[in-house]
Formats: structure tokens, sequence, C-alpha cells
């Protein structure tokens, strides 16, 4: 069972607190490391590069009593080292074996040779900094007549580690309050938020079973107020605007199928009038042949109008049968391919086909099909300049074949192409009219392919040309 809204924010509160005091306590952790880290190093060079300091540690590295007089001078430096034998300690080491020889304390179980031990022996002064080590070590070598030594300075890290103790309570302290703070928190915006969303949640489950009456009080002018009053508002016209949604849908059917009658009439009588014309010796010949290919032409095209209106509101009617089999979709695109080529070479153009994969059977009505894709390609050969590119490709994937007609032909204006689809949109009429289009094609061809759960996506640009791809599922739509 899912969690109520007050649990989530009560969950969620806490959650940006904890999440807050953590973050910040890592910073505060880390700033404390880094702060220590910084100045011990810092604060060692600065102490060790001071020339009156180094020139006594070289006169006494030249003495016979070398260990001593260098004792001698760090003791008289303690305050500037910061030597606290409880976490900071001095050491002088034998400069070539790194072997303890006296110290601030004696250390138990000796001197480990760290990397800065190490780097002093071959002569160079040690300062590298890890931040993941439990000390902070510098190694200092002297050279001179008494020997070679190492001044080595440890400090074992108590203090960043007692601070950062005291840091790590603070943070526990603080974000203890700050869940009891998370809780009243999220309790008061349960009282100010859930509630007039639950109200909202009875009142939309009311609409939603056909309830249109029912209204929310909400008084106030916050955004849950505005919310409250638009949803009382879209309560008391959604069912008018159902209603004339239905009403305007029958309309448009009863549209199309209306134009489709009365389209068959003036068809009927433009063929017959063009019949009796042909016949009529009286008529100038040549004037007569052009009446009687224009009416001729006409006719047709208006029996295409008709053809394709009751083809659309058949699909809108859902009384379309289709016929699915098996077939190859290879070869259907092939046979595309051949019927078109001759219309493209009358235009001179470039006429291709290319297949990316092999191509497996598919399930689908085969006429319908190849009519969206013989659609695809007519259109390309009528908006391409003659001596244009077409080119036809197809491949399977994933399940799908698909297959693309790509042409640089006028292209479409970017705010015409989701309209292409439409009934009866035409991006430039007068262009379509003498082509022959109707509007109608790429309606049908994608309710074709909508009803085998396919795709027909175009993309185009004005100028440049058009891709449109039809992608079909291999299994059929009752496999999907």
């Amino acid at each position: 069972m899912g969690r109520s809204l007050y649990t989530k924010l009560v969950l969620i509160i806490m959650t940006l607190i904890v999440a807050f005091m953590v973050v910040v306590g890592a910073f505060l952790l880390h700033g404390v490391r880094s702060f220590y880290l910084n100045q011990f190093y810092e604060g060692m060079q600065t102490v060790f590069a001071n020339e009156e300091l180094a020139d006594s540690l070289r006169a006494a590295a030249d003495s016979d009593q070398a260990v001593e007089g260098i004792s001698e001078i760090l003791k008289a430096n303690i305050g500037r080292l910061g030597i606290d034998s409880g976490s900071r300690n001095y050491y002088i080491l034998d400069g070539k074996t790194g072997e303890y020889l006296t110290g601030s304390n004696n250390p138990e179980g000796g001197i480990v040779n760290t990397a800065n031990i190490l780097t002093a022996m071959t002569g160079a002064s040690g300062y590298k900094s890890d931040a993941a080590a439990d000390f902070m070590d510098v190694a200092i070598p002297l050279s001179g007549e008494g020997g070679s030594y190492i001044v080595y300075i440890i400090d074992n890290k108590a203090t960043v580690q007692s601070l950062n103790g005291d840091l790590s309570r603070i943070i526990l302290q603080a974000m203890a309050i700050g869940l009891i703070i998370s809780v009243l928190m999220s309790l008061l915006l349960a009282k100010t938020l859930v509630t007039p969303l639950q109200e909202l949640t009875h009142a939309a489950e009311s609409v939603a079973s056909g309830d249109f009456e029912h209204k929310v009080d909400n008084p106030s002018r916050d955004e849950i107020g505005v919310l409250t009053q638009t949803f009382n508002d879209m309560a008391g016209t959604l069912e008018d605007t159902l209603d004339d949604l239905k009403k305007s849908e029958q309309m448009r059917k009863e549209f199309v199928a209306n134009v489709s009658h009365e389209l068959r009439t003036p068809i009927t009588s433009v063929k017959s009038y063009s019949e009796t014309l042909l016949d009529d010796p009286a008529m100038d010949p040549e004037m007569r042949a052009k009446f009687l290919n224009v009416i001729v032409n006409e006719s047709d095209r208006m029996s295409k109008i008709v053809q394709d209106l009751l083809t659309l509101s058949r699909f809108d009617a859902g009384s379309i049968e289709f016929e699915f089999t098996t077939f190859s979709f290879e070869k259907s695109v092939k046979d595309v391919y051949s019927a078109m080529r001759l219309e493209a070479q009358n235009h001179e153009h470039e006429f291709t086909l290319e297949f990316m994969s092999a191509m497996p059977e598919i399930v689908g009505d085969r006429g319908r099909i190849e009519q969206v894709l013989m659609n695809m390609v007519s259109n390309a050969i009528k908006y391409t300049k003659n001596g244009g590119r077409i080119k036809i490709t197809a491949g399977a994937k994933n399940g799908t074949v698909w297959c693309s007609v790509r042409d640089n032909g006028i292209g479409i204006p970017r705010q015409d192409v989701e309209h292409v689809f439409d009934r009866f949109y035409r991006v430039d009429k007068a262009r379509s009219r003498e082509s022959g289009g109707t509007g109608l094609g790429l309606s049908i061809a994608n309710e074709i392919v909508l009803r085998h759960n396919g795709t027909l996506k175009l993309d185009s640009k004005t100028g440049r040309g058009t891709v449109i791809t039809v992608t079909l599922p291999v299994e059929g739509p009752e496999h999907e």
C-alpha cells in the first residue's frame, strides 16, 4: 500500500534535513582537517625557512656535540614549533639510517621511516602531506662536520580528532533538533496543503464517475485556491464540452459521408456532358478537345476525391476489413520501386533502392501496405523538380521493418509538417491541384499504418527535401 501524503511530507523533510546536516558536517570535518594540515606544513616551512634558525642548526651540526647542540636549539624553539609531548614531538635521527638519536620523548617501538624521512635521507627536505594518514610530519636534513642528521617533527593529529569529535556531537544534536522541527513542519504543511488536495481528489472522482455538479469550497487566494476555482469552472463546463465534442465528431463523419454522396451526381453529369461534347461536330475540334480534356480531368479528380472520402469514412466507421497474410516486405518494396521507376525516369530523377539489412517476412495486408509505399514514392516524384534525387531505403530492426523515401525536392515548411496527415490539408493548394493531389493520400496512408500498429513519420525542410518513413511490426498488429 502506498504511503499517504502526510507520511511522504514527513519523510521528505526529514530526509532533506538529515542530508543537509550530513553534507554540512562532512564539509566542516573536511575543512577542519584541511585547515590543520595546511597550518602544520605552512608553519613548519616558515619556521625552518628562518635564516637565523637555519644558521644555528647548521652551526650545531658542525660541532663535536652536534646532537646535543641541535636538541638545545629545538628546545629553545618549542613555542614556534608547537611542540607538545601529548600530540606533537621533535626527534633527531641519523641522517643515513633514520635511527632515533634523541627527541622530546622516547618513542615506543622507535621511529618508522616515513616518506618524508626517506626523502630527508636523500638530502632533500620532506614536506609531503598525506590527508589519509593518522599523523603529520616533516623531515629536515642537516649536514656538518659532526655528521649528517635529520630533524623530524611529527604530530599525531590528536587536536584535530578531538575537535572533529566535538563537531560530530554538535552536528548530531542539530540533526535531532532538525528532525523534530521537520515533523512539526510536515504537520503544518499537511493541514494547509493536503486537506484541500484531498477535497479536490474526491471532487475529481465524482467528475470521473459522471457527476459534474460537485463543487469544492476553498476561498484562499494561493495556488491551491486558484486550482480549486479552476477545477470548479472546469467541472461546470466539461459536460457541455464533451457533448459538443461528440456532436462535432458525429458531424464530421456525416460530412465526409455526405460529401462523398453529393459528389457522385456532378461526376455523372460532367462525364455525360463531356461525352455529348465529344460527339458534337459543330464545335471547333481544337477548342472542343480542350474543354473536354478539362472536364474529363476534373471528373476524374472528383472521382478520386469520392473514393478517398469513402475510404476515410469506412476507416472512421471501422467497416474496412484487412486481409492479413504473411508476405515478403522486401518484394513489396521492390515491386513499388519497379512500378514507379518509369515515372521517375520521365522526370529525369535519379531513382535508387537500397536494403540496409536482411528483410524478414511480415504479417499484414500486402495490398494496403503497397498502397502506402506507392503514395510515399508518388509524392516524392511529384514534389521534386526534374533531375532530382529520390532514394528508397529499407531495413529491419528490433522486431520491425521500415522503409524510407528521401528526396531533395521543394520540401515542406516547418509549421506545416505536423499537419501533413490531416485530411484535406495541402501545403500549397495550387501546386497540389496541378499535380493531382486531393489532400487525402497521406491521411489514408496514415490510417492504414495505424491499423497495422505501425508509425508513419515525416521530416522535411523547405528547399532541402523530405524524408518519410513507415515502420511496421514484423508479427503484425495482433501480436503487438
